[in-house]
C-alpha cells in the first residue's frame, strides 16, 4: 500500500513538473516587457549644435530672388523641426542618428549656377560679417555620408554627379570692402571637399601666378586663383570622419585614420581673406532630374 502511494505521489509530482515546463516553453516566444523600452524608444538626434550655422535652402519661397536662408536662432533647441520650408531639405533619420541634407537644382546663390542644402558658420550669428583669418584658425570635423545621388548621364567620365561637403570659403573683410569700395565681399573659398565616384576630393585655391602681391591678391578670379585638386581616398557610399585644420600658412585635410593632407605654400602665406566654415549638400549640377542625399552624425567647429 505504501509502495502504491509513492507511486501516485511521484506520478502527480513529475505530471506538475511537465506542466510548468510546457507553459515555460509555450511563453518562451512571447515578447519579452523591457522596463526600460519607453526611455529606449527617445530619439537620438546627430550632435550638431546650431548655435553658429545658417541654412541655404534650394528654394526661393519667399520670392525674394534668393535662395531662403534661416538664421541660427530659427535652427536652435530644435527648431528646425518644425519650419515647413526647411523640413523636406534638412531632416532627422532617427533610425541612425544621423541629419539630412536633401538638394535638387533650383534656386542657386550670387556667383554660382548650383543649388545646395548647405551650413554657413556664423562666428557671429547676429552678423555674417565677422569671420575669422588664418591667423585665428579654426578646425571643422565631421562624421558623414553620401546616402544616395544622381546618375551623370551627361559625362562620360563619371557614374554620378558629384557635390561638395565642407569648405572653406574666403570673404572679402569689412577693412577691405570699405578701403577698395568694393560692391560685393563675396571671395573664392579656399578649400573644397568634393565626393565624386565614391572618392574624397580636395579643391585648393593657389595662386597663378606666386609673385601677386598686394591689392591684386583682392582679384577672386581664375586668372588670380585656381583651384588644385588631389585625390585623398574612396569611401564609396559609406561613412566617414573628415577633419579640416586651418592656421596661417597651413592647411591640413584628414579623412578617416590617414596622412594628413598638409598644404603649406606661397598662396597660403599670401591668403589675403577672412574666411568660414561650410557642411552639407552642394550639388554640383544643373540638370534638372539631379539630386543628392548627405547625412552627418555630427559636425563641429572650434576656433
Amino acid at each position: 500500500m505504501k509502495k502504491y502511494i509513492a507511486f501516485i505521489f511521484f506520478v502527480i509530482v513529475f505530471s506538475c513538473s511537465k506542466s510548468d515546463d510546457t507553459n515555460v516553453s509555450s511563453q518562451s516566444n512571447l515578447p519579452i516587457i523591457n522596463v526600460d523600452s519607453e526611455e529606449d524608444s527617445t530619439p537620438v538626434y546627430a550632435d550638431v549644435n546650431f548655435s553658429n550655422w545658417k541654412i541655404t535652402l534650394p528654394v526661393d519661397e519667399n520670392n525674394n530672388g534668393s535662395p531662403d536662408e534661416y538664421q541660427p536662432t530659427d535652427l536652435v533647441n530644435f527648431g528646425y523641426q518644425s519650419l515647413a520650408p526647411v523640413m523636406p531639405f534638412m531632416y532627422d533619420d532617427v533610425n541612425d542618428s544621423s541629419l539630412v541634407f536633401y538638394t535638387y537644382p533650383d534656386v542657386s546663390t550670387t556667383n554660382s549656377s548650383y543649388s545646395r542644402t548647405e551650413l554657413r558658420e556664423l562666428i557671429n550669428p547676429t552678423n555674417s560679417r565677422d569671420n575669422w583669418s588664418l591667423q585665428q584658425g579654426g578646425i571643422m570635423e565631421g562624421r558623414l555620408k553620401v546616402v544616395d545621388i544622381s546618375e551623370d548621364n551627361e559625362n562620360n567620365n563619371r557614374q554620378y554627379h558629384n557635390t561638395i561637403v565642407m569648405q572653406i570659403h574666403g570673404i572679402i573683410s569689412e577693412e577691405d570692402m570699405e578701403a577698395h569700395n568694393f560692391s560685393s565681399n563675396n571671395g573664392p573659398p579656399l578649400i573644397k571637399i568634393r565626393w565624386i565616384d565614391g572618392f574624397i576630393y580636395s579643391y585648393k585655391k593657389s595662386l597663378v601666378d606666386e609673385n601677386t602681391s598686394g591689392d591684386d591678391l583682392l582679384e577672386t578670379s581664375s586668372a588670380t586663383w585656381v583651384d588644385a585638386s588631389t585625390n585623398m581616398g574612396y569611401v564609396g557610399f559609406e561613412e566617414f570622419n573628415f577633419k579640416i585644420k586651418a592656421s596661417i600658412g597651413k592647411l591640413e585635410l584628414q579623412l578617416n585614420d590617414n596622412d594628413p593632407l598638409v598644404y603649406e605654400d606661397v598662396s597660403l602665406s599670401k591668403w589675403p581673406f577672412e574666411n568660414y566654415f561650410k557642411a552639407g549638400n552642394y550639388l554640383g549640377s544643373t540638370n534638372p532630374n539631379a539630386f543628392s542625399y548627405v547625412k552627418y552624425y555630427n559636425l563641429s567647429v572650434t576656433h
